[in-house]
């Protein structure tokens, strides 16, 4: 199988957040402009020791807790002749990052163009720096923190991305 398999490229990977501004639909909104990500399923793990006399004197845990984060990095996206932040972006930025306690939730998907199904995470999310000096474009980025179990949603059609229009959004994606 090795011999047959090939590297996917990063660029590949789509990134959604929910608008839990809208009533009666799920709108998911594409994030636009980034560059870079970086998933961590190790975040927030928690372990408990167990190791015991009988351990002869190797040590021993078990898993208590998984946690995941996820972060997103790229250009601060607007368009050209609205000045309207990227929709996504705008989402993260205006709405998510003032919501606090149990409205502080939102969903997130994501997953590569050569998956048929989401990853869909329950998450919190953090704020990024954004910034830029004389001869840079300006950065965005965001940090999210699973908060419960993931679950998986099929893509629409269950298409995948090659060989399909890209940019669509509402679960065609």
């Amino acid at each position: 199988m090795a011999a047959n398999s090939r590297p996917i490229d990063a660029r590949g990977w789509l990134f959604e957040v929910l608008d839990a501004t809208v009533t009666g639909t799920e709108t998911w909104l594409p994030i636009a402009g980034l560059t870079s990500f970086t998933h961590n399923p190790g975040e927030n793990e928690e372990t408990a020791e167990t190791t015991a006399f009988d351990s002869e004197g190797y040590y021993e845990q078990d898993v208590m807790q998984r946690g995941a984060t996820l972060e997103i990095e790229g250009l601060y996206r607007i368009d050209p002749t609205t000045k309207a932040q990227d929709a996504g972006q705008a989402y993260v930025d205006n709405v998510w990052a003032y919501r606090l306690g149990i409205d502080s939730n939102n969903k997130v998907r994501w997953r590569h163009k050569s998956q048929t199904d989401w990853v869909v995470w329950d998450s919190t999310m953090t704020p990024g720096e954004q910034g830029g000096e004389t001869n840079d474009k300006t950065s965005w980025s965001a940090t999210i923190t699973r908060s419960g179990k993931p679950t998986t949603a099929p893509v629409a059609g269950g298409q995948t991305l090659a060989g399909k229009t890209a940019g669509k959004s509402g679960g065609d994606a």
